[in-house]
């Protein structure tokens, strides 16, 4: 998994600005103080975006953003040398809240939706992307999709960015991801949830998790990455299969914990390491993002620490 061209474009439809209160004591229908609050540019293609940014490859943001609000996404990528090729928006991009009680660790999450597409905009980037793939190589679709854009639009994708030779991975859910799986992405990292919704049956442990994953290889899909959220993940390929556990970790806050994991897999499997290899690190990056509110990568010390504390189990054949 080396693409020849060295360029990684994050695709983003429907970016948010991640929104997170802490409230102690917090009780739905009551009225509730909060005591902190944050506000960082997101969504899950932004957020990839974040955690590759200063790496070996250059990285560049594609997809929507609204227009009242693009300064706060402009900021990031000035900050992180991400270049800037999403289209404006009328409005203002989505905010995705989240109330977090400390004490008890629950998080509630609210989110909004976003601006509609018109049709002429998803036309625009369409057009963006082809001119993309000449000099980039692998593409990461990720996130939902917004009102006026057609559930199939990341398999139309990922038809159109491989015929030009890009490697493309995909995060989402619902019928985008099963319209995406068809397509044959190089890699799809659905949650146990998204997993248990793409079979269309219950998944009670990690075995049956395991084989459903093996299920999605089997079908042409190249590698395959299940996110267990504290429980780890699962990573199957033609390499093997692993399940990689994290150490225990302080948590300041989940959100992008999943995008943490999907650019470290990126980041280790595009410098040629070998599955095991790719499962630790991927794990480590993703433990060490947890201590840190937004898309701000861990220190490679951090990582390297964490990578020696990941507990990896050979997954069997069945």
């Amino acid at each position: 998994m080396r693409p020849k061209k060295p360029g990684v474009v994050t695709v983003t439809l429907n970016a948010a600005i991640d929104q997170t209160l802490e409230c102690p004591g917090f009780t739905a229908g009551a009225v509730n103080r909060v005591v902190a609050e944050t506000r960082t540019p997101g969504g899950k293609g932004i957020n990839v975006a974040a955690f590759l940014a200063g790496g070996a490859r250059p990285v560049t943001a594609a997809g929507f953003l609204g227009g009242d609000t693009a300064p706060l996404f402009e900021a990031l990528f000035r900050e992180r040398g991400i270049q800037d090729r999403c289209l404006r928006l009328p409005g203002s991009s989505r905010v995705n809240i989240k109330v977090v009680e400390r004490t008890s660790g629950a998080v509630t999450d609210l989110n909004l939706p976003g601006p509609r597409v018109p049709e002429e905009a998803l036309d625009a980037l369409t057009a963006t992307l082809d001119a993309l793939a000449e000099e980039n190589g692998c593409f990461v679709l990720s996130g939902s999709v917004p009102a006026g854009v057609p559930a199939t639009v990341y398999a139309t994708l990922t038809e159109r960015l491989r015929a030009r030779g890009a490697l493309v991975a995909v995060d989402t859910s619902g019928a985008p991801l099963r319209y995406a799986v068809a397509a044959k992405p190089d890699l799809v990292k659905p949650n146990a949830h998204e997993l248990e919704a793409l079979v269309a049956r219950p998944l009670g442990n990690a075995g049956e998790l395991a084989r459903a994953a093996r299920d999605l290889h089997a079908a042409g899909i190249g590698l395959v990455v299940v996110s267990l959220g504290a429980e780890g993940a699962l990573f199957i390929s033609d390499d093997g299969a692993w399940r990689a556990l994290p150490p225990p970790v302080e948590v300041a806050s989940t959100v992008g914990a999943g995008d943490a994991l999907m650019a470290g897999v990126l980041a280790a499997r595009l410098e040629g390491y070998d599955l095991e290899t790719c499962a630790r690190r991927s794990t480590a990056f993703a433990a060490g993002k947890l201590a840190r509110v937004g898309p701000v990568p861990p220190t490679p010390e951090r990582v390297a620490e964490l990578v020696c504390a990941v507990r990896m189990h050979p997954l069997g054949t069945g």
